[in-house]
């Protein structure tokens, strides 16, 4: 069964289309749950309500969830609270951006 260090791994493969930057790095992800069987839960955000590519992203986010080896079920739940800032942008996602700390 994976872990939530696995799940979080996993998800740096999904991109925001409009921000060269992973939404693990970008901050976009708030909670992971893994559930004994399988069944996974990630609490994401996006960047701002309205985000023209919602839907994308939580396509990609679920579909990378379903492709990891030990996950039989994935749910995506998008939320706004707290609200997503430029502060929760990793220390690497900062670098890869060139953003001053």
């Amino acid at each position: 069964m994976p872990t939530v260090d696995d799940i979080m791994e996993r998800l740096r493969n999904c991109y925001d289309p409009e921000i060269p930057l992973n939404i693990v790095d970008l901050g976009l992800i708030y909670n992971v749950q893994v559930e004994n069987d399988g069944d996974v839960t990630v609490d994401m955000t996006l960047t701002a309500q309205g985000c023209p590519s919602h839907t994308e992203i939580s396509r990609d986010v679920r579909t990378t969830l379903l492709s990891t080896p030990g996950v039989n079920n994935a749910k995506v739940n998008v939320v706004w609270d707290p609200p997503w800032s430029p502060e929760r942008i990793s220390p690497e996602g900062r670098q890869k951006l060139g953003i001053e700390e």
